[in-house]
């Protein structure tokens, strides 16, 4: 198997100067709790990888459901 044909780490996961996940980990190293760190992934995550896929518009609503529930969780609902 070549890393471009690799299913757990495919070439989409790999397409920035720096990994996807180093990214998001990065990002989340300040949320205030694993909550608000998780839903911030999802959404970059999908953000991030938006036109690596074949459904572009279907992860970008996956985003918006996620960055609607973290702005949810912060104004405490």
């Amino acid at each position: 198997m070549t890393p471009d044909n690799d299913p757990v780490n495919p070439q989409h996961y790999r397409n920035y100067k720096i990994e996807v996940i180093e990214i998001l980990e990065d990002a989340i190293r300040r949320a205030p709790d694993p909550v608000t760190g998780s839903l911030q992934w999802q959404t970059l995550k999908y953000m991030l990888r938006l036109w690596d896929k074949d459904g572009p518009l279907q992860d970008a609503k996956k985003a918006r459901w996620y960055l609607n529930r973290l702005i949810m969780t912060l104004e405490g609902r």
